[in-house]
């Protein structure tokens, strides 16, 4: 994550959801036919409070999950697929759950009903001056 990513996620995290977190949580692992597909944060929110490494928890199987994919700025198609992938990849991970979280600084009005077939694609706002205020959109 970049340095103004990272503060993003890691402010939603703290502000809004409970449960471990995980940085960079690998969704897919590299392999000869597949790139790796990671996601800025994976919260496990039947977990306690704190912050965990993925190794640890290899396995999505029959978890609640919450994935986050930040960009700081408005949101874009990019981000739109990141969200929205994410959450299938978990899926087939095996999560029992699966809440996918496009945080950005600014949404699309031409995009943003554009998510509206995908429930489990919510859209949140964190404020570019204090990153742990955050506000869902849709």
């Amino acid at each position: 994550m970049s340095k103004h990513e990272t503060p993003m996620t890691e402010g939603f995290w703290e502000s809004t959801a409970r449960g471990l977190f995980i940085a960079e949580y690998p969704l897919v692992e590299r392999g000869a036919d597949r790139a790796p597909r990671k996601v800025d944060g994976l919260i496990l929110p039947d977990e306690p409070h704190g912050r965990g490494k993925w190794r640890d928890h290899a396995s999505l199987s029959g978890r609640r999950v919450i994935v986050i994919q930040t960009k700081k700025g408005r949101m874009g198609m990019y981000l739109m697929g990141q969200a929205l992938f994410s959450a299938r990849l978990a899926l087939a991970s095996g999560a029992s759950s699966v809440r996918s979280i496009l945080l950005c600084h600014e949404a699309d009005g031409a995009l943003l009903p554009l998510l509206k077939p995908f429930p489990e694609v919510e859209v949140w706002l964190s404020d570019p001056k204090n990153a742990r205020q955050c506000k869902r959109i849709n």
